[in-house]
C-alpha cells in the first residue's frame, strides 16, 4: 500500500511527511520538520502529487468514459403518443377566472351555475357537430365542480367520461367521449 518515497499525511495530526520504511503494519516517515516517526498503516493517508498531472490522467480509463457516452440516457418523461392524423381533443377550462373577467359579487352558487351551463353548452355543441372527444379542465380543488360535471355528464346516454390523461392534466380534468349515432 505504501512505498518508500510516498508523500503521506497523518490522519489525526497536522503532520505531513515522506515514507522512509515499511514493516508489516507499521510505516516510518520523516516529517517535513525532519522528525522520524512511526505510525500504523490505518493512521496515514497517501497524498497524490498534483503537480504531475499525467499520473492523474493515466488512471482514467478512456474506453469506460466512451462507453458511458454511448449509452443513451433514459428520458425522464414519457411523451404522449398520437397518430399522425389524430387531432387533439378540444379543451375547455371551466375555472371561473377563464369564464368571466371579474368574479366579484358572484356567490359560489352563481359561479357553479355558470361553470355547469358552460360545460352543458360545450357538450351540446360537440354532440351537434359530431366531435368525438372533448376535455374539461376543472382543477382539483374540493371536487365540487368535478362532481357537478360528473352529474351533468351522467344525464346523457350517448356520453362516456373518465379522468383525463394524468401525465398531461394531473387530477384536474375529465375526458368526455361522445358516442356517435348513425343518422
Amino acid at each position: 500500500m505504501f512505498n518508500i518515497g510516498d508523500a503521506v499525511s497523518v490522519l489525526d495530526e497536522a503532520v505531513n511527511g515522506v515514507v522512509i520504511s515499511v514493516k508489516n503494519n507499521e510505516v516510518t516517515i520523516e516529517s517535513e520538520e525532519g522528525f522520524v516517526m512511526t505510525y500504523f498503516v490505518n493512521e496515514l493517508l497517501k497524498i497524490n502529487n498534483s503537480s504531475n498531472l499525467m499520473d492523474s490522467v493515466t488512471r482514467i480509463n478512456i474506453s469506460e468514459v466512451a462507453k458511458e457516452k454511448e449509452i443513451p440516457k433514459p428520458r425522464s418523461f414519457v411523451k404522449e403518443r398520437k397518430e399522425k392524423h389524430e387531432v387533439s381533443a378540444p379543451e375547455f377550462d371551466l375555472h371561473i377566472e377563464k369564464l368571466v373577467p371579474n368574479k366579484r359579487g358572484m356567490s359560489n352558487y352563481d359561479i357553479l351555475t355558470l361553470q355547469s351551463e358552460t360545460a352543458k353548452r360545450h357538450i351540446e355543441f360537440a354532440i351537434r357537430n359530431r366531435i368525438p372527444k372533448i376535455v374539461f379542465i376543472h382543477g382539483v380543488g374540493e371536487g365540487i365542480l368535478k362532481s357537478e360535471l360528473d352529474f351533468l355528464l351522467g344525464r346523457y346516454e350517448n356520453i362516456a367520461f373518465q379522468d383525463a390523461n394524468y401525465q398531461k392534466y394531473g387530477l384536474g380534468a375529465t375526458e368526455v367521449f361522445i358516442k356517435q349515432n348513425a343518422k
